[in-house]
């Protein structure tokens, strides 16, 4: 095992009594949840998970997501690269809108074993695509432990790929693409925009990584080990869905960092950053960390930790003044990306 996997202070772990509090108005909705949602995951009950999961999100339709007609759904059914299955992609743009849009290419979380790629999309639809007149990729790759590293991130590079390719149609701009995701989605854009970057593939005029899942280290970072037992994930579930997506690999010294990002020893070169994060979450160390990094190879990152928040707080608790803050913060930084490229985002600031 390489010296990343040993842990600074892995003589010191700390208790959780040492843990960062809750912000006040999070903690009741996690609360609310029941203690089955605080259960570890592990590989014994990854398969009942996975079930719950599936049955708890139910994929809308695209004339659900097309709210009325406000919005243009469709499901895309792309090639894969080099002999891989087809990909499927959820198209949506306001309706009724001419001319070439950004795009936000998106990757659903699920820690690489659940969630799909609409049940994101209500959410994304009306805090951005309708407020800056964007147009919105969300990729349905395929998950662990059935598919392993590679084969989902591949899916989304394939995707981007063809949507680079196929711009005109889609009636996107290729040079106003954002890639995107969250929690395990946030790692998969990163890893997207390295590979991108490395294999001279489509640009990106920015990525969004909002908590994101960025290493694999066994041993855990500091705030692995201080948020361990706490809130809804901790080093366990992260253990059980990084061996899921990566098999034997799991722990080896030579994995690359498209498996997991926070490998990476070369960060220049790539599309401004917007990482967010929560002060009370088991990713914070690693995400900060990323952070500094694409600082230190000379990139732009933006780097927000939320304190007291809790990984995924902003869906658990949709109303909390701190979700609000976050959305706004994810907005703001999106407009002004897009307004520096030349495009007038419309639509009332949110």
């Amino acid at each position: 095992m390489s010296d990343r996997h040993a842990p600074a202070q892995q003589d010191r772990v700390p208790t959780p009594r040492t843990a960062p509090p809750f912000d006040p108005e999070l903690s009741p909705a996690l609360d609310a949840l029941g203690r089955q949602a605080w259960e570890p995951m592990t590989p014994d009950n990854l398969p009942a998970r996975q079930q719950r999961d599936a049955a708890s999100r139910p994929r809308p339709t695209a004339e659900d997501l097309s709210a009325d007609g406000r919005f243009e759904v469709t499901e895309l059914r792309v090639p894969g690269l080099r002999g891989a299955p087809d990909v499927t992609l959820v198209s949506a743009r306001p309706a009724g809108v001419v001319g070439p849009l950004p795009l936000l290419y998106y990757m659903h979380g699920g820690a690489m074993v659940m969630g799909n790629a609409w049940s994101v999309l209500p959410r994304i639809l009306h805090e951005w695509v309708l407020p800056l007149n964007l147009a919105v990729l969300s990729v349905e790759y395929r998950l662990a432990p059935r598919a392993q590293y590679p084969a989902p991130l591949e899916d989304c590079y394939a995707g981007l790929v063809w949507a680079a390719e196929h711009a005109a149609e889609l009636g996107i701009d290729a040079d106003r693409v954002v890639i995107g995701g969250k929690s395990a989605g946030g790692g998969l854009a990163a890893a997207l925009a390295l590979l991108a970057r490395d294999r001279g593939g489509p640009g990106a005029l920015g990525q969004m990584l909002l908590c994101p899942m960025l290493d694999d280290d066994r041993d855990g970072t500091f705030s692995g080990r201080q948020m361990s037992g706490i809130g809804m994930w901790d080093l366990t579930s992260n253990a059980t869905a990084w061996q899921a997506l990566l098999g034997d690999r799991y722990g080896s010294a030579d994995l690359p960092p498209y498996a997991a990002p926070a490998r990476a020893a070369d960060l220049s070169g790539l599309p401004p950053a917007y990482i967010d994060v929560g002060s009370a979450e088991m990713f914070r160390d690693e995400d900060v960390a990323y952070a500094n990094a694409i600082w230190q190879a000379g990139g732009q990152a933006e780097l927000h930790v939320w304190s007291g928040g809790y990984h995924g707080f902003d869906g658990i608790a949709p109303h909390a003044a701190l979700t609000k803050d976050a959305r706004d913060a994810r907005t703001r930084w999106l407009r002004r990306l897009l307004t520096q490229s030349g495009y007038r985002p419309g639509g009332p600031a949110r």
